[in-house]
């Protein structure tokens, strides 16, 4: 054999080599932890969903998953870490209303595309969104509430989990078509926002079951309805913000799991799959409906037109209610 001929069959063995050891490395994932990003802090809404799935997961692929934290800027920032991850099936993002509906519309300047900058793998699911008072708030209607905040312009404060969170826009809208004046007051998530509340720093907020639920239960908020278009099974008899005076009123709080764009689709798929099959665990099914929260598991085309409608449908109500964000 001929020294050229050598050579040749050597590289085509390395070559070799290297196909099976890169179809080992894609049939062998995930082979290492899986990073799952949290844009809002630890307790709230989102942060239960993902902790709950996440746990799930883990546990089916034998591998860790890690919860990562990444509060602000009502979830943009800890998006933005994923949009900028590499694409190689370790790290996800628990993506909101917040972060890939609302921000597009509401912020000048956004550091990443909501569509662009990611992969989408699954819509987990949909909460119903309460509106809550502070027991010293004398109303017991919408229509109450709106007619004693008219009589205070400027002097009723509203908290939300953030700037450009859903439930900041969804009080904007509120007051837009209420015509009323309330001031702002944005948090770093649900947990203390819901702390202020209960103390009664703030008199009224829009927010997810999971954050004041526990509350009104034992009394220590009032609920006045529900922005679903129908009424919600979390809140039995409580009527929607759209039969109590403000017909057509909607808005709800969705949790997806996304991936940087370019990560491989067999992983998408795969993690599409797990995620499902942790929806359907009777304890995590049980919690998170227990929550409000009302199951979906869409598969990543399906996930991915919702979240173009939902943008089309937030962008009108950012425009409509006048906010806007540096």
């Amino acid at each position: 054999m001929s020294r050229l001929t050598r050579r040749s069959v050597v590289a085509g063995l390395g070559f070799g080599l290297c196909l099976g050891a890169g179809s080992a490395r894609a049939q062998a994932w995930p082979a290492r932890p899986i990073r799952l990003v949290i844009p809002f802090p630890a307790g709230g809404s989102t942060d239960v969903v993902g902790r709950l799935i996440g746990e799930k997961i883990a546990r089916s692929l034998a591998q860790p998953v890690i919860v990562e934290n990444r509060a602000g800027a009502g979830g943009t920032l800890g998006s933005d870490v994923v949009a900028k991850a590499p694409p190689d099936g370790y790290t996800f993002l628990l993506g909101t209303s917040s972060t890939h509906a609302i921000a597009p519309a509401l912020y000048a300047k956004l550091a990443y595309d909501p569509v662009r900058d990611f992969a989408p793998v699954t819509l987990l699911g949909t909460a119903t969104i309460l509106m809550v008072v502070h027991p010293s708030v004398p109303a017991k209607t919408v229509a109450e509430f709106i007619a004693w905040a008219k009589a205070r312009p400027g002097q009723v404060m509203f908290g939300s989990t953030g700037n450009g969170s859903v439930s900041q826009l969804t009080a904007e809208y509120f007051k837009s078509l209420a015509g009323i004046d309330m001031q702002h007051v944005p948090y770093k998530g649900d947990t203390p926002m819901t702390l202020d509340l209960v103390a009664g720093r703030v008199q009224v907020a829009f927010g997810t079951a999971v954050a004041f639920l526990p509350h009104v239960q034992a009394g220590k908020l009032h609920m006045l309805a529900v922005t679903d278009a129908n009424p919600s099974p979390v809140a039995p008899g409580v009527p929607t913000v759209s039969a109590s005076g403000l017909p057509g009123f909607e808005a709800l709080q969705w949790f997806g799991l996304l991936a940087p764009t370019g990560t491989p689709a067999d992983v998408v798929s795969r993690m599409h799959a797990e995620a499902a099959k942790a929806l359907q665990a009777p304890d995590v099914n049980d919690k998170l409906q227990g929550l409000g929260m009302q199951i979906v598991a869409s598969g990543p085309e399906s996930f991915g037109s919702f979240m173009r409608a939902e943008s089309a449908k937030w962008g009108k109500i950012v425009r409509d209610s006048g906010a806007k964000l540096d």
